[in-house]
């Protein structure tokens, strides 16, 4: 075959090429399982149809339901037709179907197995691996199958018979496809491919020998390279994320540097050249470039696309041989564990890397704007699609994600184990730990757990390797070590403080020993309490203190080894253990001390006793001068002497316990002194006489010197009664003790005498008994004054009385300032105080006249009225007035009593004035009540516009009734006491033309309600129920509905026992039914 023809045949094929529809390529993505492909896999046809006929099943059905719903009569039987009637659309019918069915069960040919390899070939391999894919495909190949026999039985029904219009035959599919469109070579077109080549050649310029120089110069530069070298990334071993980063960006600019320095010179010298725009015309140049700058885009973007590809590939999450490996640390800064860099910043340097990959190459310049150097420079589109970048960060993303899943198990793995040094669990655990009372051993094996675990930290590993990332956990686990540390130092500070304390403790007991021990005692009782303080110290104390020495030992032992000790506890240590040899010295020199005080103590005890035994000499010598005492004037100086010797008694007193109490601690016999006891019981008596007679001369001298009109009578005989009681026994005291001493020395002058004969001296009378019987003198003469004191002194007594005295006597009585008893009696009253008594006696039943007066009148201070709020008219009412009208009664009777004494003329003008405001109260009080049942009564009914309406006088009336009730209600709130609220001026005149115009208001609303009642025959009458103050009694009707809203709801109906009867409303009139 001649070249020529080969030529033909190559461009027929080609032209054939051109003309046939390209082959549709299966998408990459075809094996990704998208919802859009699970629907597709999931797809049945069989299932389609099947709802499909049972649609039709169902629509058929309504069908016949409406039909049969519709006749309601029986059908009419079918007429016999004739056979030649309905035999021919029948017969057309079952002849279409027969035939229908020979035709389908001929022999069909089978899809060909070609076809269905050709088939499985568009499926991925991917799709078709296991034994459920194959499963499936095989139930695919099968439906595929089956579908197109029967498309193939259709076809040939359709293509041998035609289907006659009869109706009930069954629909078959819808129409057949139409025939494939293929080439027609029913006509010449040699012509048409000759003008189509032509055309192709003038216009497609990728065929163009420039072209291919191109596409070979940038295969050539671009076919077995990328941007970055991503080879041998793992070999190098643990990188900072921002030195792989620098790394690589060096690389992407080098690389950028190289192709701009070696293949775009080359291209653009290929365009220099004569021969690069050969065979192009002038006005396709443009065309022409474009497509230059398309293949020049193409190549950089495939390089690009590939770089791309490549540096996601490193991070294939099966094939891990080349991902890199990152240095990352686990830091512990302000308490917290976190990671450095943080996974945030990992990903941000692996998508920034993706990012400078796709910012490579952009300020290419296309080659007619670097041939015709234009400014601004034209750039060729090298930036890659949307799609490829999304699934480079896409991918990256999760396989970073993917291969610090480790790293951050790990991290979980501290965390879950020692979060809770950090986020105040321990602190918490400490606090309630030092809260509690505990033990030096439970104290050292809580400190325990924290240094075990310290220990247990640093034994963990230091660096952590996974598929890409090295991870260093030095600064966690010095920083977690370093906290467990610190807990337990605060738990050692704690013990360490108490050991201390302790300590100190110990050694202040021993100082407290020494320091008690070396004290020399200022008393017996000390020198006591200092011998038995030093035997129990060497007893008890010591051996406690010892123990306690030994427990701080032992705590020493232990702190030797965890904590370091100040130098001040160093020292309070050491002291600690060598006080166990200090103080023996201590306790020998105390013996010596003892001893001396011993010997002191005792010389002094004897000359105390020597001492007291001449003081009780001494006393008993000054009490004997008592006995001598006769003066009553200097009876100021015998209390004071007697005074001075009771002193000095119990300064004895207390020297004889104190010697006593030194006996006892030295166990000595008690010394007794009953001369003592003797002179505490015979100095009593004088005490008390003294004292008394002192008391009475001062009494005397008040009552006679003092104010005579501050005497009382009844007290001053009260109290000269009691001293003349007082004196009696004292005098028959000293008598009796008097008796008994001359008896005493009777006996013993006769044991003296033996027998002898002598004149017995007459006994001296007892100075003390003298004293006696003259005070008792003095007090009966003082009784003779009292009646004039009584008769004068009373409290009633005033100026008209001392008036009427006066003119008795024929002078002037009147006491002042200067008057005292002892002048009234001066003056020899004796004679009239039979007349002064009658005119005292009268000045006391007008005193107490007056004085229940102003009881009565004090009572009423407190007492006020009741008051409570009515409603919600904002008024208030008074209630609970009982026992105010009770009191009024009993006080108005009490004063019209008084008023009938003859002991009432001197003020009968303020008991008047008195009874008088009792009663004004009494009458202002009824009226206030009257108004108050009226208004409560009226006030519902004429807050009704209606009722206003029908009674205009009535409703005026009544607002001027209810204006003064409010302004009397509010005063009384103001101050509800009774006084103050019924001292309002004119209040009882303003009540009493209330209470007029309330019967005014009442006659006016009888008549109403009569009026109406004649309109009304059936109409109960109302008026039987009213009572005869004109109130209707509220509880004995209930509510009607049509006057409710004016209130009227109370006084509608009679109530008649449980009988059910038909009243009327006295208003409306509207009939109620009650039960």
């Amino acid at each position: 075959m001649s070249d020529g023809n080969k030529a033909v045949i190559a461009a027929e094929k080609e032209a054939l090429n051109l003309k046939l529809p390209p082959i549709v390529r299966p998408p990459e993505n075809i094996g990704v399982d998208t919802p859009a492909q699970s629907k597709l896999l999931n797809y049945r046809r069989y299932k389609e149809q099947q709802k499909t006929i049972n649609q039709l099943v169902i629509d058929g059905a309504k069908r016949s339901l409406d039909r049969t719903l519709d006749k309601r009569t029986l059908p009419t039987p079918e007429p016999d037709y004739p056979l030649t009637m309905t035999s021919g659309i029948k017969k057309k019918g079952f002849n279409y179907i027969y035939m229908k069915q020979c035709v389908e069960s001929s022999p069909m040919v089978p899809i060909q197995q070609e076809w269905l390899d050709h088939m499985l070939m568009l499926i991925p391999e991917s799709l078709k691996e296991g034994k459920e894919r194959e499963k499936l495909v095989e139930s695919l190949i099968n439906e595929v199958s089956s579908d197109f026999e029967k498309s193939m039985k259709r076809y040939l029904v359709r293509s041998v018979l035609v289907k006659p219009p009869v109706k009930w035959l069954e629909d078959e599919g819808g129409p057949l496809p139409e025939s494939p469109v293929g080439l027609d070579y029913s006509k010449p077109w040699h012509s048409s491919y000759v003008q189509t080549r032509s055309q192709i050649l003038a216009n497609l310029h990728i065929v163009h020998p420039t072209m291919k120089i191109l596409l070979d110069l940038g295969y050539t530069t671009f076919s077995n390279t990328i941007l970055l070298d991503l080879t041998g990334i793992r070999a190098k071993g643990p990188i900072d994320c921002e030195s792989l980063k620098n790394d690589l960006s060096i690389q992407a600019r080098k690389a950028e540097e190289k192709i701009m320095n070696t293949w775009y010179p080359k291209v653009i010298n290929l365009f220099t050249k004569k021969e690069a725009l050969e065979g192009i015309r002038p006005e396709k140049w443009d065309a022409f470039y474009n497509c230059v700058s398309t293949l020049m885009s193409n190549q950089l973007k495939d390089f690009l696309k590939r770089t791309v590809e490549g540096f996601v590939k490193l991070f294939d999450q099966e094939d891990q041989c080349g991902l890199p490996i990152f240095k990352m640390e686990l830091t512990f800064d302000d308490d917290k564990m976190e990671f450095y860099p943080t996974f945030q910043d990992l990903e941000d340097v692996v998508l920034g890397l993706v990012e400078r990959i796709t910012e490579a190459l952009q300020n290419v310049q296309t080659v007619p704007s670097w041939l015709s150097g234009t400014s601004p420079a034209v750039n060729l589109d090298t930036e890659l699609p949307e799609h490829v970048s999304q699934w480079a960060v896409t991918t990256l993303k999760a396989a970073v994600h993917h291969n610090l899943e480790g790293a951050r198990k790990h991290y979980e793995t501290y965390v879950e184990k020692y979060n809770w040094l950090l986020d105040g669990s321990a602190v918490e655990l400490i606090e309630t730990f030092q809260a509690e009372d505990h033990t030096f051993d439970e104290y050292t094996e809580f400190i325990g757990r924290f240094l075990s675990l310290a220990s247990e930290i640093m034994l963990l590993p230091q660096w952590v390797h996974f598929p890409m990332v090295r991870l260093d956990c030095e600064d966690l686990k010095t920083g977690l070590t370093n906290k467990a540390k610190a807990f337990a130092n605060i738990l050692l500070n704690d013990i360490a403080s108490k050991h201390r304390k302790e300590n100190e403790s110990i050694c202040s007991d021993f100082e407290a020993i020494k320091e008690h021990a070396l004290k020399v005692p200022e008393t017996t009782e000390e020198m006591m309490d200092l011998i038995s303080y030093v035997e129990k110290a060497r007893t008890i104390g010591i051996q406690e203190l010892i123990l306690r020495i030994k427990e701080s030992k032992r705590r020493m032992s232990y702190f030797l080894d965890v904590f370091l000790f100040p130098p001040e506890d160093l020292a309070l240590n050491s002291t600690v253990l060598m006080w166990p040899w200090k103080i023996n010295p201590i306790f020998d020199e105390n013996d010596e001390l003892i001893e001396n005080a011993k010997h002191e103590k005792e010389n002094e005890l004897i000359a105390k006793r020597e001492k007291l035994i001449l003081e009780i000499e001494k006393e008993s010598r000054r009490m004997e001068e008592f006995t001598e005492f006769a003066e009553l004037d200097r009876m100021q100086q015998y209390v004071t002497d007697v005074r001075q010797l009771q002193k000095r008694i119990q300064e004895s007193e207390e020297a004889v316990q104190f010697i006593n109490k030194e006996e006892e601690l030295f166990k000595w016999e008690l010394t007794k002194y009953p001369e003592l006891d003797k002179l505490k019981v015979n100095i009593e008596p004088y005490q008390k006489f003294f004292n008394f007679v002192l008391k009475w001369q001062r009494t005397e001298k008040r009552w006679m010197d003092g104010g005579f009109l501050d005497l009382n009578g009844e007290n001053m005989e009260a109290d000269v009664d009691e001293f003349s009681r007082e004196v009696f026994k004292t005098l028959k005291f000293f008598q009796m003790k008097h008796k008994k001493e001359l008896q005493e020395k009777r006996k013993a002058a006769k044991k003296r005498s033996l027998g002898e004969d002598k004149l017995e001296e007459e006994p001296k009378e007892n100075p003390t008994i003298i004293m006696c019987s003259t005070v008792m003198e003095q007090i009966k003469v003082f009784k003779d004054c009292i009646p004039t004191v009584s008769i004068l002194c009373n409290p009633g007594m005033r100026a008209r009385h001392w008036k009427q005295i006066s003119e008795i006597v024929g002078y002037d009585l009147t006491p002042d300032s200067g008057t005292t008893l002892r002048k009234i009696l001066k003056l020899n009253l004796t004679p009239y105080l039979e007349k002064f008594e009658v005119i005292s006696a009268g000045a006391s039943k007008e005193f107490s006249l007056e004085k229940a007066m102003h009881t009565m009148i004090g009572t009423w201070a407190d007492i006020a009225f009741h008051i409570t709020p009515y409603r919600d008219t904002g008024v208030s009412i008074l209630s609970s007035v009982d026992e105010i009208q009770t009191l009024l009664d009993d006080q108005i009777i009490k004063t019209q009593t008084m008023r009938g004494s003859p002991f009432i003329k001197p003020f009968e003008k303020e008991i008047k004035a008195w009874e008088d405001r009792l009663i004004r109260i009494q009458e202002t009080i009824d009226e206030w009540l009257k108004v108050q049942a009226q208004w409560l009564y009226l006030e519902p009914i004429f807050c009704s516009e209606d009722i206003m309406q029908q009674m205009p006088e009535e409703g005026r009336q009544f607002q001027t009734v209810d204006r003064h009730w409010r302004d009397i209600m509010k005063f009384c709130k103001k101050d509800p006491k009774v006084l103050a609220a019924t001292s309002l001026t004119g209040l009882l005149e303003k009540l009493q033309n209330c209470n007029e115009l309330l019967e005014k208001i009442m006659k006016g609303l009888n008549a109403y309600l009569e009026k109406k009642r004649l309109f009304f025959p059936r109409a109960r009458c109302c008026g039987k129920v009213a009572h005869s103050s004109g109130r209707f009694n509220a509880p004995e009707y209930s509510r009607c509905d049509r006057c409710s809203q004016a209130g009227l709801s109370r006084i509608c109906k009679k109530r008649l026992g449980s009988r059910v009867a038909w009243t009327s409303c006295p208003l409306c009139f509207s009939n109620v039914l009650d039960f």
